[in-house]
């Protein structure tokens, strides 16, 4: 089973989440497939499958989030140095085609954000950054095929 690495915060927000799809979420479900069973023909009745749809969702994130939590790594950030990347690490990379750098905190999966900056440890520059130390110079094969080089500038806490 895959481990799921988050901060404290990230772990709170997900427990939350499951606790709300488990009451409120389950409960808003049940009232709106009770309310479009009353229209009759189930067969022909939209907002009756709709509603069957959206519970089916909301089933599958709760079982995707508490699969996720029994396999669950904590981020100790006290714990995070600077001599190597690790999950919690941020690291500034240059690309070494383009001459531009990239700043990144490496989290897990469920908390990664690339448009604030947050990348997962299991995304493939991630991956490929995890170990490495200021200096180095890191290949990336990306989804598209196409290999990328990046060097690590600075590595810092969070």
């Amino acid at each position: 089973m895959e481990e799921t690495v988050l901060t404290r915060e990230g772990y709170q927000k997900l427990n939350e989440e499951l606790e709300e799809l488990k009451t409120t979420g389950r409960d808003e479900i049940a009232e709106r497939i009770s309310v479009a069973r009353s229209f009759g023909d189930l067969s022909e009745n939209a907002e009756y499958n709709e509603s069957m749809n959206e519970q089916a969702k909301m089933e599958a994130r709760i079982s995707k989030i508490e699969k996720d939590l029994l396999n669950v790594s904590i981020i100790d950030e006290t714990q995070i140095g600077t001599e190597a990347v690790r999950a919690g690490s941020k690291v500034k990379i240059r690309d070494l085609e383009t001459n531009k750098d990239a700043e990144y905190q490496i989290l897990g999966k469920n908390e990664a954000d690339p448009d604030a900056g947050i990348i997962s440890d299991q995304s493939p520059i991630g991956k490929a950054l995890i170990g490495h130390k200021k200096g180095e110079t890191v290949k990336v094969t990306i989804p598209s095929g196409t290999v990328l080089s990046f060097k690590i500038v600075k590595i810092t806490k969070p």
